[in-house]
């Protein structure tokens, strides 16, 4: 896969690796997600949903949030956020408030099964607008990750 860095590869790797520990553990889903800055990795975060019955609590607004923590400040745009699952409409658009202009995910949204998306209509497409710098990487890492979710349990 093009334009994506060892950092990245290693990151991808990583979160993939947290996201099959985590299926497996009760209240937990398999969905996890970090912030790179520089090539490191500043923020992770895991689906907490059901684990705090809160509904926003998606993998990679826990990410956000806790870089925009660890950075002391909510414009995240020398960031790159990465996810195990291509992130929906909440989380692409809560990145974009907070200037993300690259996301890398593993598992798209036309190999998942509609339930993790809201609004099946809006496309990664519609997140990415005329603004050319915002950039979208699918599909790294993909087949380690799609078991986990095709019967959209996680």
């Amino acid at each position: 896969m093009h334009n994506v860095t060892d950092a990245e590869r290693a990151a991808m790797a990583e979160l993939v690796r947290r996201a099959h520990d985590a299926s497996h553990e009760p209240g937990k889903a398999g969905i996890a997600a970090a912030l790179l800055c520089d090539g490191e990795i500043i923020a992770e975060g895991a689906n907490h949903v059901h684990l705090q019955n809160n509904p926003t609590l998606h993998a990679e607004i826990v990410a956000l949030g806790r870089a925009a923590e660890a950075l002391d400040r909510p414009d995240l745009s020398d960031c790159t956020l990465l996810s195990t699952l291509q992130p929906c409409e909440m989380c692409l658009a809560a990145m974009r408030f907070a200037g993300i202009n690259r996301v890398i995910f593993a598992a798209r949204q036309e190999n998942v099964p509609p339930r993790y998306f809201a609004f099946p209509h809006l496309k990664l497409s519609d997140f990415l607008g005329p603004d050319a710098r915002f950039k979208a990487v699918g599909g790294l890492m993909e087949a380690e990750v799609l078991p986990l979710y095709e019967h959209g349990q996680e």
